[in-house]
């Protein structure tokens, strides 16, 4: 029967390709099980299988515990004293082992049946291993598989050598007709090491999987001498991707075409007829983001920095091009570029001018005490605000037309007097806000960052839970971790508050 046990580990060695160390561990916790069970089930048992002539050897097993703070153990059928563990082994430590021979149990039916799932698990969990060991450096990477079988919506692909990915529903492109044995590819996006579930993750819908694809198609990318800068997708329908060449001598968006569309038709017929824009990159957002526009032309844009958003003006004829299908074209030039897009036409972009400007000169008028005239051509010169005036070079003020050097620089005196009236107005609604004992008593808390809170109508720790990291750093000197450890600090009542309910 012991060479039984050598034929059972070879023949799953060689079926499963699992090394055999792996089976004769499982075949010695097996054996271990049956006999914990032939005794009860309550001791502790070691079985120690010769690798080269299938004999073996079944030990009891006692674990040595630190009596000197406890008078009794909690488990005298596996459990020992140290003192009386040193009687039997000088050299034994705390939380060593104490061993006694006893009877082995035949590998037999029984043994064998106990064997079998374990020995199913260990290899599981070679296999799962040896799956993790071959793809952990492919992460990120293209992978190409034949559709094995179809579970709920999702789609399990034979990656072979014993290797699956799962291509959940959320992954597919929608209305992608997917039959049992379609060779299809994927982007790998996630390796699960755990015991459970899937364990290579595949996307059809990511952007990375179109720049992949692209690096597959054209040599020119593959090769370093194009970039692709960025992709956006709305899957199955229409992508955008920025390449940017290394070489002046390529034209990136022409390479990436290919010869009659050859390039660009391949990766479209493997992503179900999604349509691509290949746009060329550019430093400049502004420049950028027209690119991104296309196929419709832009007649103005205006960028605001603060709010990273841009105001996009086109023809009225192109308006509904420029805003695309459900928006789909302004949607994937926001994500391509990163900047919030608002697209109008003409004249609807020549009213907030207007709007704004308007605003603009009001204000000038207020802060600086000039008349309207003056003002409408300090925002004509596109200044928007007193600190642009008062901090901007004399010389560059010299070139408006309309201005001299002495109007020059009396309106920067005004200027800096309106900024210095702000800030000695800022320190008086310091001054005179009252923090709630609460935020003033909260940890991390200090007494002038309460007041200056408290000035911004963050009174109470309510009001600061309920503040954003971003609205936080507006205050001079915050930086993002305090900030979060705040916000965090204050909202610790509504986590309670979760917790009792």
């Amino acid at each position: 029967m012991n060479k039984e046990i050598l034929l059972v580990v070879d023949a799953v060695s060689n079926e499963k390709g699992v090394e055999k160390e792996i089976i004769f561990q499982a075949i010695e916790a097996a054996l271990a099980s049956a006999t914990r069970k032939k005794n009860g089930g309550q001791i502790d048992v070691r079985v120690d299988i010769d690798r080269n002539t299938g004999d073996y050897d079944t030990f009891r097993v006692w674990e040595a515990m630190d009596d000197s703070e406890t008078t009794a153990l909690e488990n005298p059928i596996t459990q020992i004293t140290f003192s009386g563990a040193k009687e039997l082994d000088p050299e034994i430590e705390i939380g060593g082992y104490i061993e006694e021979p006893i009877d082995s149990i035949e590998f037999g039916r029984i043994a064998a049946q106990t064997a079998k799932q374990v020995i199913v698990q260990k290899v599981r969990e070679a296999e799962r291993a040896k799956v993790v060991e071959a793809y952990k450096d492919r992460k990120g990477e293209l992978v190409t598989g034949v559709v094995k079988r179809m579970d709920r919506g999702n789609v399990v692909l034979d990656l072979g050598n014993n290797a699956e990915a799962l291509i959940s529903k959320f992954d597919l492109i929608n209305r992608e007709a997917v039959r049992v044995g379609d060779r299809i590819r994927g982007y790998l996006y996630e390796i699960n090491t755990e015991g459970r579930g899937p364990q290579l993750l595949v996307s059809r819908t990511s952007p990375e999987l179109r720049v992949e694809l692209f690096k597959l198609e054209v040599p020119e990318v593959g090769e370093g001498m194009i970039d692709i800068i960025g992709a956006a997708r709305d899957p199955g329908l229409r992508a955008k991707i920025a390449v940017k060449s290394n070489d002046g001598r390529i034209d990136p968006v022409g390479a990436c075409v290919g010869m009659r569309g050859s390039r660009v038709q391949a990766v479209s017929n493997e992503l179900n007829g999604e349509r691509v824009d290949i746009i060329l990159w550019d430093d400049n957002p502004a420049q950028f983001v027209i690119n991104a526009m296309s196929p419709a032309e832009v007649v103005s844009i205006v960028v605001d920095e603060d709010n990273h958003s841009m105001d996009v003006a086109v023809n009225d004829d192109n308006l509904s091009q420029a805003i695309g299908r459900g928006g789909q074209n302004v949607k994937l030039a926001s994500q391509l570029t990163g900047w919030d897009l608002n697209v109008m036409s003409e004249e609807q972009a020549a009213e907030k001018g207007e709007e704004e400007a308007k605003v603009y000169v009001e204000q000038f008028m207020q802060q600086l005490d000039v008349d309207e005239e003056v003002a409408a051509i300090l925002v004509q010169e596109g200044f928007t605000s007193v600190d642009e005036i008062a901090y901007i070079p004399v010389e560059e003020m010299l070139g408006i037309e309309e201005f001299d050097e002495d109007i020059i620089n009396e309106l920067r005196d005004r200027a800096n007097d309106a900024i210095l009236t702000r800030a000695i107005a800022k320190e008086e609604a310091i001054s005179d806000a009252h923090p709630a004992d609460d935020l003033l008593e909260m940890e991390g808390m200090d007494n002038d960052l309460a007041h200056v809170l408290a000035s911004r109508g963050v009174v109470t720790m309510e009001d600061l839970a309920e503040q954003s990291v971003d609205e936080l750093m507006e205050i001079d000197g915050m930086d993002e971790k305090r900030a979060g450890e705040l916000i965090m600090k204050a909202r610790e009542p509504w986590f309670a508050e979760q917790d009792e309910a």
